[in-house]
């Protein structure tokens, strides 16, 4: 825990920046889900700021780890990387600045202020986008010290984007129900804030788009984790080669995952309730994935590929 601690001191100091305040944050807004009574499309008010804070400590702490395994700096990479936290604070200063208005921060025209904020939010979403893509692109063009890990960082990031396409949608769901003035919904065939998954809230009457941008964002994680696993579990057993196309074949099953339930959404169908459309499809995604997974371990070579751990280069000031 030491050296991992000794390591987080050198990553991209704005994105650590982030991390501190989000984590500030988190706490505070679970003391408000606990102390403050209002309630805004059927959940605790604070349950907004409170999701939206843990998730960018995460999304911050893996994009610093991401950075600190470059061989070596990247100017491009760091702007990039600031760029993302900025737009991150501009979210988060709306979304808590509503809050503490005591209205919705997503989708709210109803009057010119809330709906210049959501304009604001919407641009910064687009800014982070476009950083994170630069950030991708920069990744995808360095090697790394290990195939298996570069595949997974390269993925990971190009599926979490996809995962940011895919919520798109929202701004042109307005369900049947829904208040005037609200443009957009998380929702599809349903109005935002009926009855919802614990802790989750997605929607158990109809389809819920958050549904696969969780999924597609999460890839960030999923997808390293995954190439560690097979590094610590199968590395004396796989040679690199093998680990980095069973990487290829996890992330490529993790993106149709992300296709699947957002289309299970948009045709407003909630998550836990799928036809025989949804399930089939869902079939052929697993066949699909278990029979590539056969072939390449069938065709893993039989020579000892050389073991390279996977770790962080030199810590990025």
């Amino acid at each position: 825990m030491t050296t991992v601690r000794n390591r987080a001191a050198g990553w991209h100091r704005p994105l650590m920046l982030l991390v501190s305040a989000m984590a500030v944050l988190t706490v505070v807004a679970a003391v408000g889900v606990v102390a403050d009574p209002r309630v805004l499309t059927g959940a605790p008010i604070w349950a907004k700021p409170l999701k939206f804070a843990i998730s960018f400590v995460v999304y911050g702490v893996t994009l610093a780890w991401m950075l600190s395994l470059l061989p070596r700096r990247s100017r491009a990479a760091e702007r990039a990387a600031t760029v993302i936290v900025a737009m991150s604070v501009v979210e988060m200063v709306v979304i808590v600045g509503q809050v503490l208005r005591g209205t919705t921060s997503h989708f709210n025209g109803t009057t010119s202020l809330d709906g210049m904020l959501f304009s604001v939010m919407g641009a910064a979403i687009m800014v982070l986008f476009a950083a994170q893509l630069v950030l991708a692109v920069v990744l995808s063009r360095r090697s790394l010290a290990d195939r298996a890990g570069e595949y997974a960082v390269r993925l990971g990031l190009a599926v979490s984007l996809l995962g940011m396409v895919v919520a798109f949608p929202m701004v042109a769901q307005t369900p049947a129900g829904t208040p005037a003035g609200i443009s957009g919904a998380h929702s599809v065939g349903v109005p935002d804030g009926g009855p919802g998954l614990p802790l989750l809230g997605w929607s158990t009457t109809g389809g819920d788009l958050r549904v696969g941008h969780f999924v597609g964002m999460h890839a960030l994680q999923a997808l390293p984790l995954l190439a560690i696993l097979l590094d610590r579990f199968l590395g004396a057993r796989l040679d690199e080669l093998t680990r980095a196309r069973l990487v290829l074949v996890g992330g490529t099953a993790y993106a149709a995952l992300t296709l699947l339930v957002t289309a299970q959404a948009l045709r407003g169908q909630p998550l836990l309730a799928p036809d025989a459309l949804t399930l089939g499809a869902a079939a052929v995604l697993v066949a699909a994935t278990a029979t590539a997974t056969a072939l390449v371990l069938a065709r893993r070579s039989t020579s000892d590929g050389r073991r390279t751990r996977w770790l962080p280069a030199a810590p990025v000031a």
